[in-house]
């Protein structure tokens, strides 16, 4: 699996309507008209009677929310609704797979413990660390099983060779150039449980990336990217870990009209801002 050239998105769009103020009387809209007013104050009212109606009406039936009527099917599994994001009051891991390691380790044997798993894989697999051999043998037999990691490691020192890391602007160690920055990032952005069963589980991971060398000789300066992987994990050694997986691009959104910042701004940004372990 690769996440160095990292990361389609369609749903439809509502319309904004807006009202142009009236012509005629002064700059502050001409005259008030009372009657207008009031019909305006009543809408408002009612809109919040609604509101506090329905606020209530959520409160009383929270208990609840994992009921067959939802249509998640959490008991079983087979639901492919999108997972709750809001803290859920079970601990997170509290430790990592090895005293040197940044990769989080001891997930629950749960969905959402799954989850968790995937989306810090996610990260692992995104990192600057897979263009290192030693660190991407050491990430590869930590989060895959012992017979997918042994399988996968041939094959990916294959894909990191020289000359797709001189493609990057990388030696054959990994290693940028003196004054440039090689940054390779993984940002998941949710998760979603395909389906679980004792002892096995498939996950999609969404995530946005950013890839690319700063400096100011850089033909490969940092870019974003979209993909989705998708992970069959299977329960192994009393944690999660990837029996395999696949990816493909997208959903990527619009891009936006931000102004691309220097090749400085990038380097400083990605050494003052550490990356997230995501274990709910």
């Amino acid at each position: 699996m690769s996440f160095d050239d990292e990361h389609d998105y369609h749903g439809d769009r509502g319309q904004t309507r807006t009202r142009l103020p009236e012509s005629g009387g002064d700059g502050y809209g001409g005259a008030r008209r009372p009657v207008r007013m009031s019909r305006s104050v009543i809408t408002v009212v009612g809109v919040v009677v609604l509101l506090i109606a329905a606020i209530a009406f959520a409160n009383r039936g929270g208990g609840s929310h994992n009921s067959a009527s939802d249509g998640n099917d959490r008991g079983t599994g087979t639901g492919a609704a999108a997972d709750p994001t809001a803290p859920s009051g079970t601990k997170p891991v509290k430790g990592t797979s090895a005293p040197d390691s940044t990769i989080p380790a001891g997930f629950a044997n749960d969905q959402q413990g799954a989850a968790s798993a995937a989306a810090n894989y996610a990260v692992a697999l995104g990192s600057d660390g897979m263009f290192h051999p030693d660190q991407r043998h050491a990430i590869i037999a930590t989060i895959y099983t012992p017979s997918a990691a042994a399988k996968l490691t041939t094959s990916l020192d294959a894909a990191y060779s020289t000359p797709f890391l001189a493609q990057l602007g990388l030696d054959a160690n990994g290693d940028a150039p003196q004054g440039s920055t090689f940054v390779s990032r993984t940002i998941p952005v949710g998760t979603k449980v395909e389906s679980f069963s004792t002892g096995a589980a498939k996950v999609s991971v969404w995530y946005t990336g950013l890839i690319g060398m700063a400096g100011t000789d850089s033909k490969n300066p940092v870019t974003t990217t979209w993909k989705t992987s998708t992970f069959q994990l299977q329960w192994t050694g009393k944690d999660w870990k990837i029996a395999s997986d696949t990816e493909k691009e997208g959903p990527a959104p619009v891009p936006g009209d931000d102004t691309a910042s220097t090749a400085d701004q990038i380097t400083k940004a990605v050494q003052q801002f550490g990356g997230f372990t995501y274990a709910r």
